[in-house]
């Protein structure tokens, strides 16, 4: 099966000044995508992220390696025939509104519908943008702006989302919206590579999660496997006096952390303290991962 996505050798350098070395964006990065997968890229800001999109979506030539969009190289035109793509601020022509923007999509994208209006606000529905389908997009707050970018990605019926932080200025509603309208897209059989902060979102969706720091791929994992074998689990709890081990998180609530061997004696001895239990789940999240393999890579 030709991969989604195909990256071998991946480098991107950007010369500075004549008495400074050059500055290694992207590092032999290497990684394959599968049709279908949702990938979450994650890492800190200037970590080579959005260096690595704008190869993808062949905004940037890379100065080594190759990449392949479902077996065409990121170079060609074609590459990006069905690719939906939202960078991290939307970019579009303010004086466009949102029903102008779906529908320069579909042309450019050459999508055959049986009803484009019908097709557009559909879509425009989807991301809440139906009241203001005939507004400039030059009065949108920095969320709406996102949303008008993800509803004209999802509209041209992509094979392959490319998202560049498609969270970024979206309230927790916004947030939600997006994460369960991924979902959807992916029980469908589409394919997203997206990069994320909100880390939660990424712990949802992704079926694996790749973590880049100063330029160099660190780790490619699905969440079953960054979990395996965790031997810590933390225990929240509602009670008057402080359990052994607990530490208070607010009044009458304390949360402690329980090694699995140790669990079930644990939650008998709570319950025989008059504790109601409210939490317990594994340690380890995808955020304490993230500081994990910061802290491994310096």
């Amino acid at each position: 099966m030709t991969a989604a996505i195909d990256i071998v050798s991946l480098c991107k350098d950007y010369p500075r000044t004549l008495s400074s070395p050059k500055c290694h964006a992207v590092r032999d990065i290497s990684l394959s995508i599968s049709p279908g997968e949702v990938f979450g890229f994650i890492g800190p800001n200037g970590a080579g992220k959005s260096t690595t999109i704008k190869i993808l979506i062949g905004a940037m030539t890379a100065t080594t390696g190759r990449a392949e969009l479902f077996g065409v190289d990121v170079r060609e035109p074609e590459a990006r025939r069905g690719l939906g793509y939202v960078p991290e601020n939307s970019g579009l022509p303010e004086y466009l509104t949102p029903r102008e923007v779906l529908y320069t999509g579909l042309r450019l994208h050459k999508c055959a519908v049986p009803s484009v209006d019908k097709h557009v606000m559909y879509w425009l529905d989807r991301f809440g943008l139906a009241h203001v389908a005939r507004k400039p997009i030059r009065g949108f707050s920095k969320g709406m702006a996102q949303r008008t970018a993800l509803a004209h990605a999802f509209s041209v019926k992509p094979r392959l989302l490319i998202l560049d932080e498609p969270l970024s200025g979206l309230d927790p509603v916004g947030r939600k919206d997006v994460v369960d309208i991924l979902s959807e897209y992916r029980q469908q059989g589409g394919t997203v590579f997206f990069t994320s902060h909100v880390l939660h979102d990424v712990e949802r969706v992704a079926d694996r999660f790749g973590f880049i720091h100063e330029g160099v791929l660190q780790t490619v994992q699905s969440p079953a496997e960054l979990f395996d074998g965790e031997q810590m689990v933390t225990v929240r709890t509602i009670g008057i006096e402080a359990p052994a081990g607990f530490v208070r998180e607010t009044s009458g609530r304390w949360v402690g952390e329980v090694s699995r061997e140790n669990l079930w004696p644990t939650i008998d001895a709570l319950r025989e303290a008059g504790h109601q239990i409210s939490e317990i789940k594994p340690t380890l999240n995808l955020e304490s991962a993230f500081f994990r393999f910061l802290g491994k890579s310096h």
